[in-house]
């Protein structure tokens, strides 16, 4: 691994993975809206950036060439599939080879058998239709988004973050093949935490086709 896209560079976890890539020694390139990039003035001399939307195929072309791994958070902003088409951008023009990994949360079940909590729910049963009414985020695009990718033969892996929290590092998050499984029981990663596990799963070929569900490492051992 030598090149390192970052499809969604400027948001938090994007800034927390540009670090992560960097201290790994990655040559990094990243996709972010224009507005954005004022929020990468620390690293312009230490990075390539590609402004514009990341559903955006042309810029998303530009972005990938020469990547041997692609970082992609998928965001369901607005209701015109904004996730689902840069997936499908990411799916469609990376290199050959080159190593996929998306971002989501938990909600997200590649094959059914995930078990939720009545208060997860409860809150994609509220939050779901008022974001969507108010044109402000669809959560079934990410849904959408996630299963362009599971019926990919590309070389891709999806993360499901839990509840994200800032803080200092716990270490690489622990992880489960499903929701509901009791190593999951709290609900609780931090956000520096999910951008490690997405750099680490770059290189992991374990995780190569699997979706795995994450938590903190210390909110585990004290389930």
């Amino acid at each position: 691994m030598q090149r390192v896209c970052i499809v969604g560079i400027s948001g938090k976890l994007g800034r927390y993975m540009l670090r992560h890539a960097l201290d790994r020694g990655y040559r990094v390139q990243g996709v972010c809206r224009p507005e954005s990039v004022g929020k990468l003035a620390e690293y312009a001399d230490r990075i390539m950036l590609f402004p514009g939307r990341t559903d955006d195929r042309a810029v998303i072309a530009k972005a990938l060439a020469g990547c041997d791994g692609v970082l992609t958070v998928l965001v369901p902003f607005g209701v015109g599939g904004y996730a689902t088409h840069t997936a499908e951008a990411v799916l469609d023009l990376a290199d050959p080879g080159a190593r996929l990994v998306f971002s989501c949360g938990w909600h997200i079940s590649m094959d059914g058998k995930d078990s939720y909590s009545r208060s997860l729910r409860l809150q994609l049963a509220l939050f779901g239709p008022i974001a969507r009414f108010f044109r402000f985020a669809d959560i079934d695009d990410q849904v959408r988004a996630c299963s362009r990718v599971f019926a990919s033969d590309r070389d891709w892996t999806v993360v499901r973050g839990s509840d994200l929290e800032e803080g200092e590092s716990e270490g690489l998050p622990l992880w489960s093949e499903h929701v509901g499984d009791p190593i999951l029981a709290l609900n609780r990663t931090r956000r520096i935490d999910f951008a490690l596990f997405m750099v680490a799963a770059l290189t992991d070929p374990t995780l190569i086709h699997r979706a795995p569900a994450i938590v903190s490492r210390r909110a585990a051992a004290s389930s």
